[in-house]
């Protein structure tokens, strides 16, 4: 089997020891994902916009192992106050609505980053390709 590990150059991967992508044979795993761009977090008090901006993120480093949205079987989204999970699940729903992944949203008492308010994981299956 071929493993495949591809960072993004986020300021924590090298730091902390992890890549942002990892696709082990037929799976496809992303580290957390948040609303973080260049270093930077985005979006800060918008749940709703930091969840689409890092399943974004997510969705990008998955597609540099090839791997596409309806490929994704499970996504798990930490959310740092339960207040944010209408608009957090809504918008995980603007993406996977008719993928429809198993998915798991859990309430933490908090992030890295005090701006982040919610970070996600994604889990892709690709078959034989």
């Amino acid at each position: 089997m071929t493993v495949t590990r591809l960072g993004s150059g986020g300021p924590w991967e090298s730091l902390y020891g992890y890549c942002r992508v990892v696709r082990a044979g037929d799976l496809a795993l992303t580290a957390g994902c948040t609303s973080t761009v260049d270093g930077v977090v985005t979006h800060v008090g918008d749940a709703a916009a930091q969840t689409a901006q890092a399943l974004r993120i997510g969705l990008d480093a998955l597609a540099e192992v090839g791997a596409e949205p309806g490929d994704v079987v499970r996504t798990r989204m930490y959310v740092t106050d339960r207040t944010y999970a209408d608009e957090v699940g809504r918008a995980h729903n603007a993406v996977f609505g008719a993928v429809r992944p198993v998915a798991t949203m859990v309430v933490v008492a908090g992030l890295l980053d005090p701006d982040h308010l919610v970070e996600v994981e994604l889990e892709a299956y690709l078959g034989d390709r």
